[in-house]
């Protein structure tokens, strides 16, 4: 891990108007709909540095009191307080596999985080043989958030890894509304993993967070970077990378199948399509980036009167295209609207992770690289 971060408490208000030129029809918002610039309605946000002296955060949740904890890809958690104090928290990472994309990934807290302490991490693990794979890992944290223990290690295990690179490494957890630990993974650029059931890469999984029991629950995928339970509904959307064309969205259903088989002549065929019209029954993208790709990552739904005209969007964090897209989508989950919001419109770098906290504000994670990283707190300005 690198050197402890910094806490920052410098609100940047940005301008509408100076960056409202970057976000207006088309430029990269997707083919996958109409594209627009916000309404006048829209809500000006706040952007705040929580954190910085990062080493790429992954992914970022926050606890019922307020207590923001992260992690960064080469290992290591920390605790930011409710007070602003920055704790790194003893843990044991020497069994750490991080190399390209893969590392320290995935983050989620129990749903009774409150009373269990109980906390989920998704990494790159490598045995005392040698051998390396992908698991979850349960935790509990000490009270004063000074420590984390493995409880479950692993919780799930045996998620293949791409052995030489670290290639599409997957590894978003997110909570299912009916208490399932849904884990989206990478097909670590291997071709016969998406459409194989037997592999757990190139899937979304539900895991029994008690006992680690897992089923797949989706195949077809190739990178899942993000998951996003909409509030109020049984919906859960994913999000992932095309190769050089079509990042997706996709509205989960168990069993289905989204139609990525990059098989080819026996090698990893990235020429294919994201979604094979040739497979029987393969479900098409709600939202597709159509020609070229914006490395879409983390994702999160706003909730609460608070974000006005926002209420409700889909908000997806871009890597390659240094920014967030706004989806908003109807109850059916088809697209309504799309536009990048002006405020972390290419002013941020490469946008890992967008997470909505407990405070209802969204939290965001920049992928920069050379402890330039960030986490950022996104709220309506009042």
């Amino acid at each position: 891990m690198t050197a402890a971060p910094r806490v920052r408490l410098v609100v940047l208000l940005l301008s509408l108007g100076a960056v409202s030129a970057s976000c207006t029809a088309g430029d990269d918002a997707g083919q996958g709909g109409p594209s627009a610039s916000p309404s006048s309605r829209a809500p000006a946000l706040d952007v705040t540095v929580v954190a910085d002296g990062l080493d790429h955060p992954w992914d970022v949740v926050q606890a019922a009191d307020g207590t923001l904890l992260f992690d960064e890809r080469a290992g290591g958690f920390t605790a930011v307080l409710p007070d602003g104090t920055v704790r790194p928290l003893r843990a044991d990472f020497d069994d750490l596999y991080a190399q390209g994309e893969t590392g320290l990934m995935g983050l989620e807290l129990d749903p009774d985080f409150a009373g269990n302490r109980r906390l989920y991490s998704c990494q790159g693990k490598q045995a005392d043989d040698g051998g390396r794979s992908i698991a979850v890992v349960a935790w509990t944290v000490t009270a004063d958030w000074s420590a984390a223990t493995r409880v479950a290690d692993p919780l799930v295990g045996g998620i293949p890894v791409n052995q030489q690179a670290g290639r599409h490494g997957g590894c978003r957890l997110r909570f299912a509304p009916d208490g399932a630990l849904l884990i989206g993974t990478g097909d670590n650029a291997l071709g016969t993993n998406p459409q194989n059931p037997e592999s757990l890469a190139g899937k979304v999984l539900r895991a029994d967070p008690d006992t680690g029991e897992v089923v797949v629950w989706t195949i077809g995928h190739r990178n899942v970077q993000g998951l996003a339970v909409r509030p109020g509904t049984g919906q859960v959307f994913s999000v992932e990378h095309g190769p050089d064309r079509d990042d997706e969205v996709n509205l989960l259903r168990s069993g289905a199948n989204f139609g990525w088989d990059p098989v080819g002549s026996g090698t990893y065929d990235e020429s294919v399509p994201m979604t094979d019209p040739d497979i029987a029954g393969a479900v098409p993208a709600v939202w597709s980036s159509g020609e070229r790709t914006l490395a879409t990552s983390g994702a999160t739904f706003v909730d609460g009167e608070q974000w006005g005209s926002y209420d409700g969007l889909l908000l997806i964090g871009l890597l390659k295209a240094q920014g967030v897209l706004a989806l908003r989508l109807d109850p059916a989950g088809a697209l309504e609207e799309q536009f990048r919001l002006p405020e972390l419109d290419g002013s941020r770098g490469r946008l890992r992770s967008v997470v909505r906290g407990t405070d209802g504000d969204v939290y965001v994670t920049t992928d920069n690289g050379d402890g330039s990283d960030r986490i950022l707190q996104v709220a309506p300005r009042e």
